[in-house]
């Protein structure tokens, strides 16, 4: 059976041909890279309920509070599931957001994580 050709490495600037996505090269430098969306559970499946939330709760929760209305356009865990599945479908565990105020919080706590045990 035929062998799929190799492909180039991922890493910027590297002409090297591997078999996965970065040569044995730079594997060690990218073991700590985030996994895709998909790999994170942003599947069709996340999709369809984040847009069945979103028809139900149109407006941002944070813009609301400061007297603003705003179109909420993304689904928000309020405590980062961090992978926890059950977190990740809690819907006591969403809220609506606008893109602005997604993106705020979430560099927020990316730059200042908080873990609980």
């Amino acid at each position: 059976m035929p062998m799929k050709p190799k492909k180039p490495c991922k890493h910027n600037g590297c002409p090297l041909l591997t078999d996965d996505k970065y040569c044995e090269f730079h594997a060690k430098l990218h073991v700590d890279d985030r996994a895709n969306a998909n790999e994170r559970g942003y599947d069709s499946r996340w999709r369809k309920a984040s847009k069945r939330f979103l028809n139900a709760h149109p407006l941002c929760k944070r813009c609301e509070q400061k007297g603003k209305l705003t179109q909420a356009t993304v689904v928000d865990h309020i405590k980062p599931h961090r992978g926890d599945q059950r977190l990740f479908w809690d819907e006591k565990n969403w809220q609506p957001l606008c893109k602005k105020c997604h993106d705020r919080k979430t560099r927020t706590e990316d730059q200042y994580p908080i873990y609980t045990f």
